[in-house]
């Protein structure tokens, strides 16, 4: 439920009518202060609520039942757009839309300095890198685990950039956490409810991929999970979803950030290289994900794809990743965008 309130309503009024809410309909309220309105977002079992007797208080101008089971996640809840800002400066959610990029793995020094260089010529202003991965052999490379954070940092304190790194369990969500700017949950993590509830412990900004198979109402649900425990620093990741067709690894359902945008106020960045295995086509699905309103990109770059630990197929040279850069620039211009 959302209670409408005129934005003039004085501060200690507003404070009382919270206060009374929550003590005489047994429900948490969460504002969103406007200009011109304040939202109250009313938590908790809220059907036996009587609309006419909240409806019935000063400066209150409407009350709506929300038939979504998501609430803070909810564009009803919070109708401005949220930025989350990560590593002070990357701001993703407004006009200027955010690049990350990086390999898939982090193998060594070498490798991982030479790609955060060639990504931060180009124009990327976030580092991603795999530090553990959910690889469906055991026998495949399963990452470098602190040892490749530590080299993430280097990175990070050479070129600026701030690093994002997948997390699969809360004992990782502890142990990598506090060395992040922003930590991934992967498309196999979206439904881990006791990992997601550990993060919303946290204020650390999260990345919060969909899952294989997952509907838009399961993915903001999950999201849900997070912002309850108190983190409202998520942004979602198309990263493609499984079907039946086989010719590229998933479908990117860019269908997503239309749909998102109208039914979340939280930022959606979009993954064109998991979305389709090809390196060959990630540009022209990063254009196309711009085209349709997403906050910014992910894409995997490597300066050896063919000697890549993991998703060589899917990562793009350094040369082809500034050529990418140029292209979706030119995209985000049309619509009055930078990648800042």
């Amino acid at each position: 439920m959302i209670v409408k309130v005129d934005g003039r309503i004085p501060r200690e009024i507003l404070e009382r009518l919270i206060k009374k809410l929550e003590e005489d309909l047994n429900v948490e309220v969460y504002p969103t202060i406007g200009k011109e309105y304040t939202i109250l977002g009313l938590v908790g079992d809220t059907s036996i609520i009587d609309i006419k007797h909240v409806s019935s208080f000063e400066y209150v101008v409407d009350v709506q039942r929300i038939q979504e089971p998501f609430k803070r996640a909810g564009r009803h809840f919070k109708p401005e757009d949220t930025i989350v800002t990560v590593g002070g400066s990357v701001k993703i959610g407004g006009t200027d839309l955010v690049m990350m990029a990086g390999p898939c793995s982090v193998e060594n020094e070498d490798q991982m300095l030479t790609i955060a260089r060639a990504v931060k010529k180009a124009g990327a202003n976030m580092l991603r890198g795999g530090v553990v991965k959910p690889r469906t052999s055991p026998y495949a490379f399963q990452g470098l685990g602190m040892e490749g954070i530590k080299l993430m940092q280097k990175a990070k304190d050479e070129t600026g950039l701030p690093i994002v790194c997948e997390v699969m369990s809360i004992e990782q969500l502890h142990e990598f956490g506090p060395h992040l700017d922003m930590i991934q949950l992967g498309a196999r993590n979206m439904q881990n409810f006791d990992l997601l509830k550990e993060v919303g412990k946290t204020q650390i900004p999260v990345l919060l991929k969909r899952g294989l198979s997952a509907t838009i109402e399961e993915w903001l649900m999950s999201a849900e999970y997070i912002m309850a425990g108190g983190n409202e620093n998520v942004v979602l990741c198309e990263r493609g979803i499984r079907t039946y067709e086989t010719a590229y690894r998933n479908v990117l359902d860019l269908n997503a950030v239309p749909m998102l945008k109208s039914k979340t106020h939280l930022p959606i960045v979009v993954d064109p290289a998991h979305g389709t295995g090809k390196w060959w086509m990630v540009k022209d699905l990063a254009n196309a994900g711009v085209a349709v309103g997403a906050h910014g990109l992910m894409v995997e770059v490597h300066h050896k794809p063919e000697e890549a630990f993991s998703d060589g197929p899917q990562s793009l040279k350094p040369e082809k990743f500034e050529q990418l850069m140029k292209e979706v620039q030119s995209v985000a211009n049309i619509f009055g965008k930078k990648f800042f």
